[in-house]
């Protein structure tokens, strides 16, 4: 049992519309062109987003860690918009080390999460007041589809981890893609996309 001494305090954050969580102590962590070599069907148009400034596609703000695993955290990311070559601004998407769950909370924007279990892909939308739900071992990664930045509240145990590496490895099977005004989900490999 834990003492009462020991519990983490409870807090309140505000969202502001920007990377603040109020008075709140918070990380910040930022994923610049750079960071997503590797993950991109167009490495060419890549490396010029890099040469031209290597700017930041996303930034995920979140309350500082406490000390108990299981806690549940959160986190306020926000992408912004554009493409590199064909292909919509993405997060380098991850798999929980550990079998957890995940829910992602619309703000503002419009996006999706492409998810897959290496078998099966799905792609769900995200917008303003919409919930995703993310299974245990499902992989899965934020793409902003609109003209605007894309803001979403993660939830999930502090246990869960992130494995990135199988991501960069394996893909997701799809890619998400400018097309005209809208997207398109393109499918890859042989996994049914759903």
């Amino acid at each position: 049992m834990v003492s009462m001494a020991a519990l983490a305090n409870p807090f309140v954050a505000i969202l502001d519309g920007g990377d603040s969580l109020g008075d709140v102590a918070t990380t910040m962590s930022v994923c610049r062109y750079s960071d997503l070599a590797g993950l991109v069907a167009d490495e060419a148009a890549l490396a010029v987003l890099v040469d031209d400034g290597d700017r930041a596609v996303y930034r995920v703000a979140k309350p500082a860690s406490s000390q108990f695993g299981d806690e549940l955290r959160f986190a306020v990311t926000t992408i912004e918009s554009g493409v590199i070559g064909e292909e919509l601004h993405m997060t380098k998407g991850h798999l929980h080390v550990l079998p957890r769950a995940e829910m992602y909370v619309g703000l503002e924007g419009l996006g999706g999460v492409l998810l897959s279990d290496f078998q099966r892909v799905r792609w769900l939308e995200l917008r303003p007041r919409s919930i995703v739900t993310i299974p245990p071992g499902w992989a899965h990664r934020a793409v902003n589809v609109g003209h605007e930045r894309l803001r979403f509240i993660a939830i999930y145990p502090q246990d869960a981890g992130t494995d990135y590496a199988t991501v960069a490895a394996r893909g997701l099977g799809a890619r998400v893609v400018r097309h005209g005004d809208g997207y398109r989900v393109l499918g890859g490999d042989d996994l049914e996309l759903t």
